[in-house]
């Protein structure tokens, strides 16, 4: 963390590691960012060089929609990344307070890719463009689903998922917080589970409105595309440390976080994992850079002690300049 800070923290927060968490997709709005874009000339410029790199006006679905379009995977995952990297790019250019790690919620991981010098924004905008088509490919329409389990814990909804399954795919898909996982399948196989969870105690079995199953085996067949894409794009070392989703640990080297890019593709998110090994490591203030407050909610649940904030617009970073200020 950037020494010069002033009286927002305690001296004893002084010395804590900082994490920029980046969202995922469900936390996308239209007019998301409005505030921003109308604002910083920065962050049009991101919107424009995004919008160039894959053929499609992201600036005009984020602020005027429709709900239909904005919603569409292929569409949903570089508009996210791109609202993220705006606010990322505006922070830049207001203080040179850096974090002590990166991390992101699925797809919110190639933003935190972008922030730490990996990626350029156009190659991680293409290759997210091309992830979302080729998981809305994956499995056919109705075919599949997520839903969320509330309520219950880990354990129990990887035993009803194993319960449901019979010789169908069903599996846990998100661990977003203590009494939240987010299980993902086929169709039948989903709907078998989200009985058994309420048989086993579970508050609450909702079906999520998605289309794709992310994160279970299902998309398999989808990371042999991305693979090849992968092999054409240009990763560079890492400036900023970064934890990934598929194992909740710090990666050790460009090989390994490709291997885990894709992998995450049909293994979980193991953001409360994620979390609480940051913690363990000494991060206490944990900051979410992007549109929505989905990270924010989650962190409450998984950790109480950290400091956790949120800038989805000007307004928010404005706050947490103010925490920061020197």
């Amino acid at each position: 963390m950037n020494s010069g800070l002033g009286s927002g923290f305690s001296v004893e927060e002084l010395f804590m590691k900082t994490v920029f968490m980046f969202p995922g997709q469900g936390s996308q709005s239209i007019g998301m960012m409005a505030g921003l874009l109308e604002e910083f000339e920065i962050a049009r410029q991101v919107f424009d060089e995004a919008s160039e790199a894959i053929g499609i006006d992201l600036k005009e679905i984020a602020l005027h929609g429709p709900e239909d379009r904005i919603n569409q995977t292929a569409i949903t995952q570089p508009i996210v990344l791109t609202a993220s990297i705006a606010m990322w790019r505006v922070w830049e250019s207001q203080t040179d307070i850096k974090p002590d790690f990166v991390c992101g919620h699925s797809l919110g991981e190639y933003s935190a890719l972008v922030a730490s010098g990996v990626l350029t924004l156009k190659d991680a905008v293409r290759l997210v463009h091309l992830r979302g088509s080729l998981m809305q490919d994956a499995v056919p329409m109705g075919e599949g689903g997520m839903a969320a389990i509330l309520g219950l814990d880990e354990a129990s909804v990887e035993l009803a998922c194993q319960e449901a399954a019979q010789g169908d795919v069903v599996a846990a898909a998100n661990y977003n917080s203590p009494g939240q996982v987010v299980i993902s399948g086929a169709s039948e196989a989903l709907a078998r589970a989200m009985v058994i969870a309420k048989e086993k105690g579970a508050k609450r079995a909702a079906k999520l409105p998605v289309s794709v199953p992310c994160h279970c085996d299902l998309l398999k067949p989808a990371g042999e595309s991305l693979a090849e894409e992968m092999e054409k794009t240009s990763f560079n070392p890492l400036l900023i440390p970064i934890v990934q989703n598929v194992n909740a640990a710090e990666v050790s080297g460009l090989s390994e976080l490709k291997s885990n890019l894709l992998a995450h593709l049909h293994r979980p998110v193991l953001w409360s994992q994620s979390i609480k090994a940051l913690a363990q490591n000494g991060a206490q203030i944990f900051i979410e850079c992007g549109p929505g407050k989905v990270l924010t909610g989650l962190n409450k649940r998984i950790d109480k002690t950290v400091k956790t904030m949120n800038m989805s617009d000007s307004a928010g970073m404005a706050r947490v300049l103010a925490e920061f200020a020197e």
